[in-house]
């Protein structure tokens, strides 16, 4: 492609709301251009980008034996409502209907029109497992979106679907899956780790996402210093406790505590580490057609972690409470305990299981409970993982220690089980002849957010650093006087031959300053220009690669063998 032809309007100025900087250069690249909130037009660059992460993805695909395909963005709402996920999903969910008054949905994932196209259409267990995806365009249509191809509207994913007659061949695709999916983005040239996280919207069990480490990321993630094992915040789980503080010794007994309310205040009063404390947070739980207050229970050392909380519960939303709605109840803020189990659902966290020496709310204003021994509530308790993990916990699958970093996620896949070909009764004959529900898994990974993790991962303050398997173009020559005949001749013959090889080249033939073409190709971002100017009179031109921002001096009659070797 030569420059003068080409359309890459690049630009100085940054969008007036861009704070990221694959947004701020995507933009600026003339890679992407904003037609309303959240919705970006894909310029030329930006196509190039896509279709290579494209292939890259289909022939990862192919090596699995899954097989593309594409559904139909507009999906009935009935099958939403079969599924039970049209008031799940809420506002994000763009509802309209057609001239006959028909109820549609523009796709934000597809899990239910797969369901339905295989469901009648495969009716045996011979004809299992089967893997079907797309890469299609989806809308959210998010309260907020922002942070360029970050955080919109509409998207390109990759979504696929496996069916299966059991789980061992689940597990079997599953793991199939991630592999293939690590391999997407090691090709890709991008630092990640695949972490345990929270299923969602989606449903099922069994979740991964697939997290593109960058320090803009949204997503909190632990990671171990050890081992492999990394996991979303809202999932991460911790080994056992490798120190155990001093228990405090008493006799089970009620005791003055007048105005002490917080566990920092009760640790001081009884000059205690407030791992013997117990801590209560309260919140609504909202159900589909109605709430409740849900009292948690945990260690006084450690923090709830919401999204834990809320699965623990089996709600869709969760929120504080005020100390009016909790006395309401009678119950007594600040001096709430798990002993008296009447007034609200509670829900304790398992390292308090069986717990002994601690220290809790007596459910009576200035008062608390010491010496108790929370096994006296086991057979009637329900407790689950509620809390977050710490910086410095031990890690769940070897000696390691548990530490924080920022992540971008790009993939997610799921284990989806029976959820949705039960609801939307798809079937097949087992080796018996009776119908069962298919067991499914399904695999996202966000194609448009790829374009910008790359660049979140690989940028610096001139522009974007593309990696090999991603630029839009591998070599870039530019031309620094297209009035020197030489120079020109040199830039022509060295295009044709990089074609004739099947090098992505882009010839800039503009006629315009040299430091203004050099800047263009630092904020594209091209891994190789080849910079023709003055020292041809030598016989020279120069090598800019762009990641090192290194300037090699080559022969000029060897510059065709030299970008060979180093592409």
């Amino acid at each position: 492609m030569r420059r003068t032809k080409a359309f890459i309007p690049t630009s100085k100025e940054a969008p007036s709301d861009a704070s990221l900087a694959s947004h701020i250069f995507l933009a600026r690249a003339g890679f992407i251009s904003q037609s309303a909130a959240g919705l970006y037009n894909y310029l030329p660059l930006a196509k190039r980008v896509i279709k290579k992460i494209e292939n890259i993805v289909n022939e990862e695909m192919t090596k699995v034996g899954a097989q593309e395909l594409e559904l139909s963005f507009v999906t009935p709402a009935e099958l939403w409502e079969k599924s039970g996920r049209i008031e799940k999903f809420g506002k994000e969910l763009l509802r309209f209907r057609d001239r006959k008054e028909n109820l549609f949905v523009l796709g934000p994932t597809h899990e239910e029109m797969m369901v339905d196209l295989v469901r009648n259409r495969i009716t045996s267990y011979k004809n299992l497992p089967l893997n079907l995806y797309q890469i299609k365009t989806k809308f959210r249509d998010e309260a907020r979106p922002r942070f360029g191809l970050m955080r919109g509207r509409e998207f390109i994913m990759k979504d696929g679907y496996s069916f299966h007659s059991s789980e061992e061949d689940l597990d079997r695709e599953f793991e199939a899956m991630e592999v293939a999916y690590k391999k997407i983005l090691t090709r890709l040239g991008l630092d990640y780790r695949v972490v345990e996280a929270d299923s969602g919207a989606i449903g099922g069990s069994g979740s991964k996402e697939l997290m593109v480490i960058a320090d803009s990321g949204e997503d909190t993630i632990a990671i171990c210093s050890k081992c492999e094992y990394g996991a979303n915040i809202e999932a991460a789980v911790r080994g056992e406790r490798k120190e155990i503080p001093e228990a405090p010794e008493a006799e089970f007994n009620k005791f003055a505590t007048p105005d002490v309310k917080s566990i920092e205040e009760l640790a001081s009063f009884f000059k205690i580490d407030p791992f013997y404390t117990v801590k209560c947070v309260a919140k609504r739980v909202i159900y589909e057609e109605e709430s409740e207050i849900v009292l948690f229970f945990l260690r006084g050392c450690d923090n709830l972690q919401e999204v834990k909380a809320l699965n623990a519960a089996g709600g869709l939303e969760i929120e504080d409470v005020s100390q009016e709605e909790l006395t309401a109840l009678g119950l007594v803020p600040g001096f709430m305990g798990p002993l008296d189990q009447d007034k609200a659902k509670h829900v304790i966290d398992p390292t308090l299981k069986g717990a002994k020496n601690m220290i809790c709310g007596a459910n009576e204003q200035d008062y608390h409970f010491v010496g108790v021994d929370m096994s006296v509530i086991s057979e009637v308790a329900y407790f689950s993982d509620i809390s977050e993990v710490n910086a410095g916990d031990s890690c769940p699958k070897c000696d390691g220690e548990l530490s924080f970093t920022k992540g971008i996620e790009v993939g997610h896949i799921f284990k989806l089980g029976t959820t949705y070909s039960k609801a939307l009764k798809a079937e097949y004959l087992d080796e018996n002849g009776k119908a069962q529900p298919f067991i499914m898994g399904t695999y996202g990974m966000g194609i448009s957010r790829l374009v910008a993790s790359v660049i979140e991962q690989h940028h610096d303050e001139n522009g974007c650093i593309w990696t090999k398997a991603t630029a839009p173009y591998m070599v870039n020559i530019m031309v620094s006087n297209i009035k020197d005949e030489a120079q020109m001749a040199l830039g022509e013959k060295l295009y044709r031959e990089l074609q004739d090889k099947n090098v992505e080249v882009i010839f800039d033939d503009r006629k315009e300053r040299f430091g203004f073409k050099m800047k263009d190709a630092e904020l594209i971002g091209f891994p190789y220009t080849v910079i023709i100017g003055k020292e041809l009179a030598n016989g020279n031109v120069q090598v800019y690669e762009r990641v090192s921002t290194e300037k090699t001096v080559v022969n000029a009659d060897e510059i065709l063998s030299y970008m060979m070797d180093i592409i």
